[in-house]
């Protein structure tokens, strides 16, 4: 009762091709593995940056600066 039988399986298997169809499953799997691929890149993309010394991301405020001028500044440009 606890585990599926192989009739389960089969039916689900069906029930997938029908949705999505043979061509499909293909399709969505390789573009999986350009998203993880895409991913891994950039990972090290940023452990190379890191390494080099170099935060793109760090943003650097003036002390006289509020945050809604600099918003302001920001959507102006």
């Amino acid at each position: 009762m606890g585990s599926f039988s192989i009739w389960h399986w089969l039916i689900v298997l069906v029930v997938v091709l029908l949705l999505f169809g043979r061509g499909k499953i293909p399709e969505l799997m390789g573009d999986m593995a350009k998203g993880i691929k895409s991913f891994k890149k950039g990972m090290s993309d940023e452990d190379a940056e890191t390494a080099n010394g170099a935060d793109p991301k760090t943003v650097e405020h003036r002390a006289d600066e509020t945050v809604a001028a600099a918003r302001e500044k920001a959507s102006k440009s």
